[in-house]
This record gives structure tokens, sequence and C-alpha cells, in this order.
């Protein structure tokens, strides 16, 4: 090695060991820590509130260092999750005041949109080859680089992603995209199927269930549904609402839409809050079909 590469590694390292960047990464692994903290949480409006200074915190920080791939993973999936449980579920619990629930519609949107630029920003510095063109394209090929560290990434990009497209004005207009949804979650499962105790699984049961036009089926469906009880112990709310939501039996949706809220989330030591949150969707859905 000659005397200027090694100029060059040294000059690399003393910026990577700089204190800013140390107390970068340390702010970083604090905030990442701190959404599975809220997920063991309990309490609704607690986290209503405390969620949004916490996202903010995390975009100043990427707005210092934008590549930093911890930041943009805490981004995508901590956006994701609270369009999810504080606007998207909230619009169907207000859906009796037609313009609230509109409201509510559109900033989730937005909010699963960003989380999105944030996930597919993550996924092309860790996979250049990655791009919204190529997994337009043929996404298998795009995610055929992808390993098992990259779980959470195809995970939270699959479900802003697809929750985006469910909200749309017009969602027939962009059903080319859930080739690309269900290349995600399909990547992921290969990869590591267990992974967060039945998440991929859970994910997958809306996708799977669509006409068959459109590449599902019942029985993949309710195959997924099976698996994720499975490692979710019987005790997975989000399937029981997912599959209630595909379902076309009146009698067996409000079956389901019952053993979700039968669930005692409150013994829970993982996914407290998601699945509180999902018991929240399963009222509204229960109060709607009667």
């Amino acid at each position: 090695m000659n005397l200027r590469s090694v100029a060059c590694a040294a000059a690399l390292l003393a910026a990577a060991c700089s204190p800013k960047q140390m107390a970068l990464n340390r702010m970083a692994s604090a905030l990442a820590d701190s959404t599975s903290v809220y997920d063991r949480d309990d309490d609704l409006e607690f986290v209503r509130a405390a969620a949004p200074s916490t996202l903010k915190t995390v975009e100043m920080l990427l707005s210092q260092s934008p590549r930093h791939p911890q930041l943009l993973l805490t981004a995508c999936s901590g956006f994701t999750q609270y369009s999810y449980g504080f606007l998207h579920v909230e619009s169907i619990v207000k859906a009796s005041d037609a313009a609230a629930a509109q409201d509510l519609r559109a900033r989730a949107v937005k909010m699963y949109q960003r989380a999105r630029g944030y996930c597919l920003t993550g996924m092309q510095i860790r996979h250049p080859e990655i791009s919204t063109e190529s997994l337009a394209a043929d996404p298998g090929a795009a995610l055929r680089g992808t390993n098992a560290e990259d779980v959470p990434w195809l995970y939270w990009t699959a479900m802003s992603w697809g929750a985006e497209i469910v909200l749309a004005p017009n969602p027939i207009a962009r059903v080319a995209e859930v080739a690309t949804v269900r290349a995600l979650l399909k990547r992921a499962k290969e990869l590591n199927d267990r992974w967060d105790d039945g998440a991929i699984y859970e994910a997958l049961i809306p996708f799977d269930g669509l006409p068959p036009l459109l590449g599902g089926s019942a029985a993949a469906a309710r195959a997924d549904f099976d698996k994720a009880q499975e490692l979710r112990k019987g005790q997975s709310v989000f399937a029981y609402v997912a599959l209630a939501l595909i379902t076309a039996d009146p009698a067996e949706k409000q079956r389901l839409l019952d053993q979700a809220l039968a669930v005692d989330v409150e013994k829970l030591t993982s996914r407290r809050l998601t699945y509180l949150i999902a018991q929240r969707y399963a009222r509204a859905l229960s109060k709607s079909s009667h």
C-alpha cells in the first residue's frame, strides 16, 4: 500500500470515528430502540403524542447524515407504523365523519409515501441495482442480490408501498405495483420466513388473497393465516383482521373479528401496541358490519 492510500484510509477512519459521527451513531441507535419501546406500550394516546417528535428528530439527524442506514430504517419503519396506527386505522374508526376520514386518509398516504422514500433510499444504498425502475421491470431479478440482513428493509418497503396503494383514489390504476409489493414480501419470506414471529405471513394475507386474475387465491391466503397463527401461537390479532378483510362470508368475517378481539394483548411481550391498534381496527369493522 502506498503512502497516499495509507493517508486516505487514515482520513476515512478518522471521519468515521469523529466525535460528531460517534454521537450520531449513538443517537441513531437510541432512536431505533425507541420504536421497540413504543411497540411494547399499552397506551395508544401516549404513543400517538410522543411518536411525531421522535420521527422528526430522526429526520433532523438524516438532514445531517442522509445515508445513515440505521436512521433510514428507523424512518422507514417508524413513518409506516405511525401512518397505519394513527391515521389509516383512525380513518376507519371515524368513517361516519366523511370529511375527517378523508383528511386522515390523505395524511396517511403522504406518510406512507415518505416512509417508502426512506425505505427505497436505504435499499438502493445497500444494493445500487435496486430502483423503482428495476422493481417495476422485473422485481424478482431486482431483488435477487438481497440477503437475510435485508429482510427488515424488504418488509417495511412492502408495507409502506402496499398500504399506500390501498388508500390511493384509484387503486385499480396502481394494480401493476402489486406485483412489486408481493415480490418484496416473497423475497423476505424466502430469506427468513420466521422474522418477527410471523409478521411476513400476516402481511402476505391480503396480497395472496387477491382474485386469481391478480395472482392470488383463497388457499394461499389461508395458508399464510395458518402459518402466522402457528408462529404467534394463535395470538396474531393482525392475521385475524387481515383474513376478515378479504373473506366473502359475513359470518366468518364476524367470527374472525371476534377472535381478534378475544386475544389478551396485555399478556403479550412483543408487538403489544401493533395488536392494540389491530383490535381498534377490528372493533370498527365489527361495528360497521352490524
